[in-house]
């Protein structure tokens, strides 16, 4: 499941489709690694507002899917959601606002690419573009804790703590998927790789690691899966048509070693390649899956993603072909390639060294070869008698009118087993607050008869008033220190109102420090490490 600063185009809601996202500068990374999407992997591997209000990122919506305006108040592009007291009545009564004022709704996202990118970039000794900073996909980086379901579907946690600021409150809203089938019982794959051989990927840590991870998914998926190579530079060819891997291993693995960078990069050439050649390869009762390895540094043919969003759609819509991304490198344009998979119903991670790519191909991406949800939404209905403001803290790109959470028409979000997914709300609570705050409910399709489900959980105010958010359980702590260090690196773009209760750098690498130690998780490590270099570098 799966946030930027705002502007009025990355306020629209998604009225049958995802929005189109917002043109991020082009950044450091290359998409390239999906080669994953299905295999596992075997026994023998051993391998804010500081002061005042802070505001809901989601303006007031209407019908449609499109965001009427918000208030005209709080930092440029953010709206403010409080009722009708906190706008002038000061009688003290608590007049409830219109239900849509207390409603926030979004699709779900399990993209991590922009923490994987930013954590790159900070080893490097530099600090990532804050356009690329996405709150929620730092948060969503990280296990957490959730109670798995019993069956399909999602379970909902819904919990929070206190934060330095006063009055206000983090809940954080906890979604998971049972795990997968395995290896051997889930479903077959058809991937269709899509590697970009342009001259930009002669880089090391670019095609190398590219060619790496294929080999690597090539002796990891199973005999009834089939693969196809399309290979891109200047134009497209495709290397390799849809092959079953049973006693075609060896020619797979040759077709890898055999790509090489050559010249330009025509991104429009290599998707619609690929997409025609997943679409003639196209395997019922499969996964199928378009696998975009770049850099998405187009400068040949159609440089905007807008030429190719309608061919991914079709695909994806009159096929059940969906897109896959992985980032690698120093040098990536983050904006169109999220656009791209965003339109094919994907998500995108970022990979930049063996032992990442490892794990993305050995632990993360097998588990989207199946399903357990599609058109994924969540609604959080907030109650005014106790709630006077609350924000949403990311998820820019991921809104969805709150008339339009059970309108199965309007895409959401797909998600594999045994993922969670995490969203984390400012909320700030009416004096003498008690009772009811908040119910989340999330809503999603099966993946195959694609009848409706929902599942919710409720909060109430005692859960947040309690105890400071650095005497809460481990995982709601990483959680928090994710979402406080994205703050701190998109507050350098302008636009964006710091997390309630954010804390300064300093403090925060010695909470990070304790939790990594505390919970021997070395992707904690990682991020206590970001707290320091980010430290470092901002001075």
């Amino acid at each position: 499941m799966t946030l930027r600063t705002h502007s009025p185009d990355r306020d629209r809601g998604r009225g049958g489709n995802r929005n189109r996202r917002p043109a991020r500068p082009a950044l450091l990374a290359v998409l390239a690694a999906g080669a994953v999407l299905l295999s596992g992997c075997s026994a023998s591997d051993s391998g804010h507002d500081r002061s005042s209000g802070t505001s809901q990122e989601g303006g007031r919506r209407t019908h449609g899917g499109n965001p009427a305006p918000g208030p005209a108040q709080g930092s440029p592009g953010t709206a403010d959601r409080a009722d009708a007291t906190a706008e002038g009545e000061d009688d003290g009564r608590r007049t409830a606002a219109p239900p849509a004022d207390y409603l926030s709704t979004f699709a779900l996202d399990v993209d991590t690419a922009s923490w994987g990118y930013a954590r790159r970039t900070l080893a490097d000794g530099n600090l990532p573009d804050p356009a690329t900073v996405r709150p929620e996909e730092f948060v969503n980086s990280f296990r957490q804790d959730y109670r798995q379901p019993d069956g399909n579907g999602f379970s909902v946690t819904v919990d929070g703590a206190r934060t330095d600021a006063a009055g206000w409150s983090l809940m954080r809203v906890g979604l998971a998927t049972r795990t997968g089938l395995g290896q051997d019982r889930r479903p077959p794959a058809a991937l269709t790789f899509v590697v970009d051989i342009s001259g930009s990927m002669a880089e090391p840590g670019r095609l190398d690691l590219v060619r790496k991870s294929l080999d690597l998914m090539t002796d990891r998926l199973r005999g009834d899966d089939s693969v196809a190579i399309v290979a891109f530079s200047d134009k497209a060819e495709t290397r390799l048509p849809m092959t079953r891997l049973d006693g075609n291993r060896r020619r797979v693995h040759d077709v890898v070693d055999r790509l090489r960078p050559t010249d330009s990069t025509n991104v429009e050439a290599g998707v619609t390649r690929g997409y025609d050649t997943a679409v003639e390869g196209r395997r019922s009762g499969a996964t199928n899956r378009v696998v975009l390895l770049s850099d998405a540094l187009a400068n040949t043919g159609t440089t905007s993603a807008d030429a190719l969003l309608e061919r991914i759609d079709g695909a994806r819509r009159d096929h059940g072909i969906t897109l896959f991304g992985v980032g690698v490198g120093s040098d990536y344009n983050d904006s169109f390639m999220e656009r791209l998979v965003d339109k094919g119903d994907g998500h995108t991670v970022y990979v930049s060294d063996e032992e990442e790519a490892r794990r993305v191909f050995c632990d993360e991406l097998p588990a989207q070869v199946e399903l357990r949800a599609r058109d994924a939404k969540a609604q959080v209905s907030f109650d005014p008698r106790n709630v006077e403001r609350f924000r949403l803290i990311g998820y820019d790109n991921r809104r969805v009118a709150d008339d339009s959470f059970r309108d199965d028409s309007v895409d959401g979000g797909e998600v594999g087993p045994g993922h969670t997914v995490t969203a984390l709300y400012a909320v700030r609570l009416r004096p003498g607050a008690s009772g009811h705050v908040a119910t989340a409910t999330v809503r999603w399709l099966d993946p195959d008869g694609r009848a409706p489900h929902e599942e919710s959980g409720r909060v109430e105010a005692s859960a947040l008033t309690g105890g400071s958010w650095e005497q809460a359980a481990p995982r709601f702590q990483v959680a928090v220190a994710a979402a406080y260090l994205a703050s701190s690196l998109r507050e350098r773009g302008g636009g964006w109102e710091a997390v309630p209760g954010a804390v300064g750098l300093g403090r925060l690498s010695e909470v990070t420090a304790r939790l990594a130690e505390r919970t021997e998780d070395p992707e904690v490590r990682q991020l206590s490490e970001a707290v320091r270099q980010a430290r470092r570098l901002l001075g």
